[in-house]
């Protein structure tokens, strides 16, 4: 299932030998290909926690979101730099050390192996900080399975239910199966409970992730409608404002604008009128808070 020589661990299915020095679809080699490993305190409450989480973004990626805010990294754009495994757990351990309860993983699908590797080595080394899998959902279900025991907390995006606008915003028409597929799975390791600790910093669970785009409000209900038929309105549903257009949308006739506060109050409406009764709505002012600049050493900051 790991295999880099003949690399199918996303649904891409490119079959090119990464550990050779080739790449496929997420334009990302065998190695630890990283932009930045770092604090970061911009996540949903019980994830960034009381300090924030250690995150490592991940360069690559094996979707084509034209809005992409990671842009920079997610088709090696930036400077990137090639980490060897010591160096990603000696990065690890020093931001660990100053209080912070959590390692998040950003943008998966196609570095699997690197990060059980990664999880196996801190286990090893006695280090029991919370796993958090940020995933953009494309990802095959047997994957998930056999991250089962490794991630304590899935954080899935859920992008859309329409395959039309997967294709046209994405350059993926089966996103809504898979991701669908994906997430299902997740939840069954996880169910809609999120444990967290005294502190309220999540442990264990699944939150679901879905950033609302200017003039598909429709398409938002339609797949919270999916969530709380197919998967449970008990599940941690985090619905984003934070639309910038970023990367190829920036002049784009739909998403070349950011979200009205009518069209975010619409969706978060039917959030409710639903009975979902975990998770968080963003201020409307989130925007101005999530827009990443990974050429600089601190990309939040």
């Amino acid at each position: 299932m790991f295999d880099l020589k003949n690399c199918t661990i996303c649904p891409r299915d490119c079959g090119v030998n990464r550990a050779a020095g080739h790449v496929g679809y997420c334009s990302t080699p065998a190695g630890y290909s990283i932009s930045s490993i770092v604090v970061h305190k911009g996540e949903e409450p019980a994830i960034s926690g009381r300090n924030g989480i250690c995150n490592l973004f991940f360069t690559g990626c094996n979707l084509r979101c034209i809005f992409c805010q990671n842009h920079q990294i997610s088709g090696n754009l930036a400077k990137i730099k090639l980490w060897s495994e010591d160096q990603v757990i000696t990065e690890i351990e020093k931001i660990l050390e100053k209080g912070i309860h959590a390692v998040g993983f950003v943008t998966t699908s196609h570095v699997v192996p690197q990060i059980v590797s990664i999880i196996q080595r801190l286990r090893k080394s006695g280090i029991n900080a919370v796993t958090v899998y940020n995933t953009n959902s494309y990802e095959k279900p047997e994957v998930i399975r056999a991250l089962d025991g490794l991630i304590d907390v899935y954080l899935p995006d859920f992008k859309y239910i329409n395959p039309e606008l997967a294709l046209q915003y994405s350059d993926a028409a089966n996103y809504p199966v898979v991701a669908a597929a994906a997430i299902k799975e997740m939840y069954r390791q996880k169910g809609s409970y999120l444990q967290t600790n005294e502190h309220g910093e999540a442990e264990s669970g699944l939150v679901i992730r879905h950033l609302v785009l200017p003039g598909h409000t429709q398409e938002s209900i339609q797949l919270l409608n999916y969530i709380a038929e197919e998967i449970s309105t008990g599940v941690h549903i985090s619905l984003m404002s934070q639309y910038h257009p970023a990367h190829r949308a920036v002049h784009h006739h739909t998403l070349g604008r950011s979200l009205y506060p009518e069209e975010y109050r619409q969706v978060a409406n039917e959030m409710l009128r639903l009975g979902f009764r975990n998770g968080w709505i963003q201020d409307e002012e989130s925007v101005d808070f999530f827009n990443p600049d990974f050429y600089k050493e601190h990309p939040f900051e």
